[in-house]
């Protein structure tokens, strides 16, 4: 139909309407499916593409391996827990220290002289009989006294170079040559009050040979004559000196280590005599004394420590 020129304003309008009328079907769509790819997008495990239908670009850039995100259900809220007060556990006890014993203490090591490297105190027999007891380890200084007793125990204390500090049964001491000394042990009977006169190695009287009267040793056997090679020993026959007494200070000599063992002899004061054992862990020694054997408790003589063992 020919428009004229008076309808042409009126047509332009209309015109317009028409279009926009037609082209709001197509953005309702276009505005339908731009809100619903957001939705696909959000749940990938619901609805899953399928590889054929996914571009081909997308697959290239999409890392081997990789697995569809799952979606997490949201956590469900819990109700609040009430607090349990316990109560405190009780302290544990510290644990008691067990005392723990002390080792026991070594023996102290005894003493050794100084030149010899042997124990001190120990004991020595005199070589000679004429021995000088000086004040002194050296010849300057003086003799005190003369021991005039081959045998004679005496205890050495002290070293020093070839000098020797000795002390005998009375308790004189003084110094004496390593020379006039030998390791023989013996014994002497000592005197009933040590210290009162001179030493016992010293003759007690003129005449005498030993510094001892004769009938120091005096054997109970039967018979009324000397016997030979007593050296002085007199026979005074049977007799029990515990029923008639012994001399003051004399000891008797047992025939075995037993008080009630028979009688050998009768030791008086001063008689020197050899050592011959002392079992250890006993407390008898067996001696002789010339020509008689038998046996004397420790403490009835000088001459050996009080623990001191002695090989026969």
């Amino acid at each position: 139909m020919p428009v004229s020129a008076r309808s042409a304003p009126i047509l332009g309008p209309l015109l317009w309407l028409g279009l926009c009328l037609a082209a709001a079907p197509a953005a309702g769509a276009a505005a339908q499916s731009g809100a619903q790819e957001p939705v696909a997008a959000s749940h990938p495990a619901a609805h899953p593409a399928h590889p054929a239908h996914r571009p081909a670009h997308h697959a290239a850039h999409e890392p081997a391996g990789r697995h569809p995100a799952h979606a997490h259900p949201r956590p469900a809220m819990h109700a609040p827990q009430r607090l349990v007060h316990h109560a405190p556990a009780p302290p544990i006890p510290a644990p008691v220290p067990v005392p723990v014993p002390a080792p026991p203490a070594e023996p102290a090591a005894a003493p050794k002289g100084a030149s010899t490297g042997l124990p001190l105190p120990r004991y020595a027999s005199l070589r000679a009989d004429a021995v000088n007891l000086r004040g002194g380890p050296g010849t300057r200084y003086p003799i005190q006294w003369v021991y005039r007793r081959r045998d004679l125990p005496v205890r050495i204390e002290r070293e020093f170079d070839v000098w020797r500090l000795v002390e005998d049964s009375d308790g004189v001491r003084g110094w004496v040559h390593q020379a006039t000394l030998v390791g023989t042990r013996s014994f002497v009977i000592p005197a009933p009050a040590p210290g009162s006169g001179p030493p016992s190695g010293l003759p007690s009287g003129p005449g005498s040979a030993d510094g001892v009267e004769a009938g120091e040793a005096q054997p109970a056997s039967a018979g009324g004559d000397s016997k030979p090679g007593a050296g002085g020993a007199r026979v005074v026959g049977r007799l029990d000196p515990l029923s008639v007494g012994l001399p003051p200070g004399a000891q008797a000599l047992r025939s075995a280590p037993q008080a009630d063992a028979p009688l050998v002899a009768v030791l008086k004061p001063g008689i020197v005599g050899r050592i011959r054992a002392c079992p250890a862990g006993s407390g008898w020694c067996k001696v002789s004394v010339r020509d008689y054997s038998g046996w004397l408790p420790r403490g009835a003589f000088w001459g050996v420590l009080p623990d001191e063992t002695i090989q026969p």
